[in-house]
């Protein structure tokens, strides 16, 4: 879609409002709106003002003045607002230098397409990831300097199977791990996911199905037909804003915190890479589960890099409480067709060579999609680059292999700490063709320790007072 395209379409449907978003700097959508006679033709490349300074990660005080450019091509309305909008998604620029600005996600995902244009690779890359989340029917909680406490609560729970109950308890709940994925009655979210799922094709994301999740107490997952890495991103910020909205407007809450529950599956986003060139998939081949050499040597950079990649696919305190074995999570860096229990996954359900393609299984929806999409991109590059090998695959049960052999199995990090400190050891392939620059590394490093790690650690657990209040 054109600038122009975009005004007439404002008059066909009588568009009342024009809402501008763009992406912050951990990842949320954040937004400003404008009358239609606001927007011009001349917006798309002069932008509008607003201040970056109030903006997480971004700008000091005193240089505060920034400009949101529209991106006429992801214009689509918007399914919640009581009149008439029209939304677009704006990419960021310094009003003084006209300079695409260096901390902005989705500028950093353009230049990582750029960079693998330019190294003559290829000239697409296709992401596919796999959003889980959560829908409850109420979430409480809170921390101050005397308590802190969550409750959170689904007619679907486990925990409600013997709940007093409006009308009757009539059963049905799901047990731990088990969501995976009978019919209703047990499954009481089909009606609502359906309708997620139509808000998301009328937005113009091309949905593959529809279904709940292992978990107990509303886990589902709603798949997105694969898009090239930026158009991705893209897609990933509607889904999460079409499927929260909708779920309020059904009278419930979705989160896509990687661990809400206790004791039952995480919420993770698995992501899928391919990398094309004139229309040829070149991960397709003849080797190990289909696989060209090249598509070896992308593993091979996915599994060097894992650890420095966790910092952003994994990028929350909580993550690392899904990054556990016994929940399907995938701590093992090892690679493996169908084998679930590996962090990268050959899928096998087709032979079609356009079908080829690794899946990534560390990430998780916390994540910012515009700095995972391009880091895991960078890891592949620089593996296919430097052909780094990713040693034998591991085809059995990763779970039940003896200690001593599971030993030698690498693992990705154990926490969001461990995570940063891999990305400051081992940062220099983001830094090819300026893609990442150091001044990211280093504010996201310094913002993740500053605002997370250091927040959960210098606050008392509830558990901890079980375990010592006695002492």
């Amino acid at each position: 879609m054109t600038p122009k395209e975009v005004l007439t379409l404002i008059r066909e449907k009588e568009v009342k409002a024009i809402d501008l978003r763009f992406v912050d700097f951990p990842g949320t959508w954040q937004h400003f709106t404008i009358p239609p006679s606001h927007l011009e033709e001349s917006t798309f490349q002069d932008g509008l003002g607003f201040d970056g300074s109030s903006i997480r990660g971004w700008q000091a005080i005193n240089e505060s003045d920034m400009l949101v450019i529209p991106q006429a091509e992801t214009a689509f309305i918007d399914p919640f607002f009581k009149e008439t909008t029209l939304v677009i998604i704006c990419s960021i620029q310094d009003p003084l230098t006209r300079q695409d600005y260096s901390r902005d996600p989705r500028f950093i995902a353009r230049k990582a397409v750029n960079y693998m244009k330019q190294s003559g690779i290829a000239d697409t890359a296709f992401f596919g990831p796999e959003l889980e989340f959560f829908v409850f029917d109420s979430a409480r909680f809170d921390q101050n300097q005397y308590s802190g406490y969550y409750f959170l609560d689904s007619a679907e729970g486990a925990w409600n199977s013997g709940r007093e109950e409006c009308g009757g308890n009539l059963g049905y709940k799901i047990r731990f791990k088990e969501g995976y994925f009978p019919v209703p009655p047990t499954d009481t979210l089909q009606d609502l996911r359906t309708e997620m799922m139509l808000n998301l094709i009328a937005a113009g994301i091309d949905v593959e199905a529809q279904h709940h999740e292992v978990a107990t107490a509303g886990q589902c997952e709603i798949d997105m037909r694969f898009s090239p890495l930026v158009e991705m991103a893209d897609k990933v910020m509607k889904y999460k804003y079409i499927v929260k909205n909708t779920a309020k407007k059904n009278g419930k809450t979705v989160t896509f915190m990687p661990k809400p529950l206790f004791q039952d599956n995480g919420t993770g986003m698995h992501v899928h890479i391919s990398l094309w060139k004139n229309n040829a998939n070149l991960f397709a081949g003849s080797g190990y589960a289909g696989l060209s050499d090249m598509g070896l040597h992308a593993i091979g950079g996915l599994l060097k890099h894992a650890p420095a990649i966790c910092a952003f696919s994994n990028p929350t305190t909580n993550s690392y409480k899904r990054l556990v074995p016994g929940y399907e999570a995938p701590v093992n860096l090892a690679y493996s067709r169908r084998n679930r229990s590996a962090s990268i996954r050959i899928p096998m359900y087709s032979t079609s060579p356009k079908a080829k393609r690794v899946e990534f299984r560390c990430p998780d929806p916390s994540a910012n999609p515009y700095f995972t999409f391009s880091i895991m991109l960078m890891a592949v590059i620089d593996g296919i680059k430097n052909k780094i090998h990713p040693g034998e695959p591991l085809d059995k049960d990763i779970y039940d292999m003896p200690p001593e052999e599971l030993a030698k199995v690498p693992q990705a990090p154990g926490s969001l700490d461990e995570a940063l400190t891999a990305l400051e050891k081992d940062s220099g392939f983001l830094l090819q063709g300026e893609v990442f620059t150091n001044d990211v590394i280093e504010t996201w490093v310094k913002y993740k320790r500053l605002k997370e790690v250091d927040a959960i650690r210098l606050r008392p657990h509830p558990y901890e007072f079980q375990l010592y209040f006695d002492v």
